[in-house]
């Protein structure tokens, strides 16, 4: 029983020192592209994601408010309470979890092109910019919508471990929070509009 045990254990720390591994090793990578359109691209990539992800649900509910259009404007409660959530649940994650940014636990490995106050784990840029893609998708069903929503994304994502502040588990994880918030407030949004609008 006690040899199981041991055994277990040693599994689970090597299977734990192998994953931290893997995460530190391809942000080394990621985080050396030093091409200088792919710095600057990654660069107004991450720092377009708190615009882009508040800036329309806002343009959608104005363009409803002009338009008289209460079905955009259930669309544009959608999408942005789908943000909301997102930032909501990472935010409270990132101070549950306190993980360390990577720049500050490898310093001789990560580059930090940028810096952030906050905890690393999960990616807040990563889980808006996917809730608002993935909500986008699902009210919008259209290539033309799902192609240059996915592809903004997935860059968001990309961008925040090339300015070397996010580990790929903080990205995966957050583009995991923000996908799964969008599905489930279809659910969430349809007792908020029989609240907010009735039938």
């Amino acid at each position: 029983m006690k040899k199981t045990i041991l055994l277990a254990l040693t599994l689970l720390l090597s299977s734990a020192l192998c994953a931290q591994n893997w995460d530190i090793d391809a942000l080394h990578k990621v985080n050396s592209w030093d091409n200088g359109f792919v710095r600057n691209y990654n660069k107004v990539i991450s720092k377009s994601e708190p615009y882009i992800a508040v800036g329309v649900p806002v343009a959608m509910a104005l363009a409803s408010w002009i338009k008289h259009d209460k079905e955009l404007l259930k669309d544009a409660i959608y999408v942005g309470t789908s943000v909301a959530g997102a930032f909501v649940l990472t935010y409270g994650m990132k101070y549950l979890v306190d993980r360390e940014r990577p720049y500050e636990r490898w310093p001789d490995r990560v580059h930090p092109y940028s810096r952030e106050s906050s905890p690393s784990f999960p990616s807040g840029h990563t889980a808006t910019a996917f809730a608002l893609a993935t909500s986008l998708s699902i009210k919008y069903p259209k290539w033309y919508v799902i192609a240059p929503s996915a592809i903004w994304a997935c860059s968001v994502g990309v961008s925040r471990m090339n300015e070397g502040v996010h580990y790929p588990s903080d990205v995966l994880a957050g583009a995991a929070i923000g996908a799964g918030c969008a599905v489930l407030n279809v659910y969430v949004n349809r007792w908020l509009n029989r609240w907010l609008f009735g039938r």
